[in-house]
């Protein structure tokens, strides 16, 4: 979340990047909501300093004028004591209230657009970043999209999976799940050459660190839960691994720390019908691998267009066609500050389908997560960075569609070596 002094200090600049969002006028408020909360906080906590301090100075001195003998005295002031004890109580309850609010009206603000994100209000507002450069690939007459691919050479199954769970829960079988299998392999090889520690962290985390990372309160309702136990069920890999620097404070020459793992994701998202969702358009289970990176706030943008550059050359080693967008302030991720998509082309269905987010969150995840690093005497909010590199179940689509043939479908060199053949016949 926004830190109160970045919020008090910078004012004009949150309500602009809210605009950008577009908030409106009655959305706006929430900024003057909070800097009145912090300054009932901050009133109310100076005065329970302010009677904590007398009261504590008169208990000191009613022993001893009893000492003294000054009976009445000391009554007296045990009368003060209490009158302040009672005062004291009803303020520590309006305190622990005001910053229960103040949190709860700062959960409400999402971070603050960098000053490159376009204007816009959807995904069709989106900027081209990088557009491809050359020819979109095109598919003789005849060419299936890839839920007719998959019937026709029994390497994932939609039915069974709804037979087994429900809708959005693909099963693969032979060399689909091998395929699944290879990519997941070939991503994780690739982000462990980068540099990245691989990770293998827990699929189910608890309240903490899903309100952390951003997931809760905004994403709540996309989220598995296990009521009994209070679990949730990860969207992404970015909440562990984002999380296991939640409450850390860190060296400077720690920095970049750079962190990958393969999961699968859970998304309840709301459903929709066409060609654009079906088969592994959109999914309630899909493998992915991420990569996250704890980044110094003065090289986070350098480190974002190197995670920009790790993506493409993947995408490139799966010969893809492939563009990259700049969100606009309407599509833009509650949490974070700048998002790049990757999108590839899928030639059977003729559109693009996104299949990497790379974000920078700045500080408003750290904050959250009251992760700091040691800045001389003082400590400063890291900054914490995350993409999809990649996620599979869009990629699998576009590789069986822009790669049949005739003979079969053919697997990119790159991904032989982990399959151990070359065409799906």
């Amino acid at each position: 979340m926004l830190e109160l002094h970045f919020i008090r200090t910078n004012k004009e600049r949150v309500l602009q990047g809210l605009k950008i969002r577009n908030f409106t006028g009655e959305e706006l408020r929430v900024v003057d909501e909070v800097l009145q909360l912090d300054d009932t906080r901050k009133d109310t906590q100076t005065e329970l300093d302010s009677i904590l301090a007398e009261r504590n100075q008169l208990s000191r001195e009613i022993g001893g004028l009893f000492k003294a003998g000054k009976k009445e005295e000391a009554e007296a002031m045990r009368r003060r004591v209490s009158e302040l004890k009672e005062r004291a109580s009803g303020l520590e309850e309006k305190l622990k209230a005001t910053v229960e609010a103040l949190n709860e009206a700062l959960y409400t603000i999402p971070n603050i657009p960098h000053e490159s994100v376009p204007a816009g209000n959807t995904d069709s507002d989106n900027e081209v970043y990088k557009p491809w450069p050359g020819e979109l690939p095109q598919l003789e007459s005849g060419a299936l999209p890839h839920w007719e691919l998959a019937q026709k050479y029994n390497i994932f199954d939609l039915e069974l999976g709804t037979k087994i769970t429900g809708s959005g829960f693909p099963l693969y079988r032979g060399k689909g799940a091998r395929l699944q299998r290879a990519l997941i392999s070939f991503f994780l090889d690739e982000a462990v050459k980068a540099g990245y520690e691989e990770i293998m962290p827990p699929l189910l985390v608890n309240e903490d660190t899903a309100r952390a990372t951003g997931q809760l309160p905004d994403k709540e309702g996309q989220m598995y839960t296990v009521e009994r136990d209070n679990l949730y069920l990860i969207p992404t890999a970015e909440v562990p691994l984002t999380n296991i620097y939640r409450d850390v404070i860190l060296e400077e020459k720690d920095f970049p720390i750079k962190l990958t793992g393969y999961t699968p994701c859970f998304r309840r998202e709301a459903g929709s019908y066409g060609a654009h969702v079906r088969g592994l358009n959109r999914v309630h289970q899909f493998d992915k691998v991420e990569i996250v990176q704890f980044q110094h706030p003065d090289r986070s943008y350098n480190t974002l267009y190197e995670m920009l550059a790790h993506v493409e050359g993947v995408l490139q080693k799966l010969e893809l066609p492939f563009r990259i967008l700049r969100l606009c302030g309407g599509d833009l991720g509650f949490t974070s500050a700048l998002t790049f998509d990757f999108e590839v082309y899928s030639a059977a269905q003729e559109r693009w389908l996104e299949v990497s987010s790379v974000s920078n969150f700045e500080t408003y995840q750290s904050n959250r997560m009251k992760l700091r690093f040691r800045d001389g005497k003082s400590t400063r909010l890291a900054h914490t960075l995350n993409g999809s590199a990649l996620a599979l179940a869009r990629i699998v689509a576009a590789l069986l569609e822009n790669n049949q043939t005739p003979e079969g479908i053919v697997i990119p060199k790159a991904l032989q070596a982990y399959t151990g053949f070359s065409r799906l016949d």
